[in-house]
């Protein structure tokens, strides 16, 4: 039993650490794709502090649950293919 409960153990505590390991960098960029994913395209990922005030969503968590990573929708940037509007005329003196 005791036998059992060593081998158990010794392949237990890396897999932990190994989990622990993961920098925040790392698991942002897989949300990110995740996200991407599922068609998004305008939002935003920031990687905070724990305690820090967030107007978005907590999505995962990072550096021993030292940080959190806070997703939120972004506006939607102009359409680079539709024609820009043009300036009004000038009024005539």
């Amino acid at each position: 039993m005791k036998m059992l409960a060593a081998v158990v153990l010794v392949l237990f505590v890396p897999t932990l650490a190994c989990t622990q390991a993961k920098s925040c960098d790392d698991l942002k960029a897989e949300i990110a794709k995740k996200i991407e994913a599922n068609g998004v395209t305008n939002y935003s990922l920031d990687v905070v502090d724990k305690d820090a005030q967030s107007d978005g969503k907590v999505v995962g968590t990072c550096g021993g649950g030292a940080k959190k990573i806070v997703y939120s929708k972004t506006a939607a940037a102009p359409d680079a293919s539709a024609p820009a509007a043009a300036p009004a005329p000038a009024p005539s003196k």
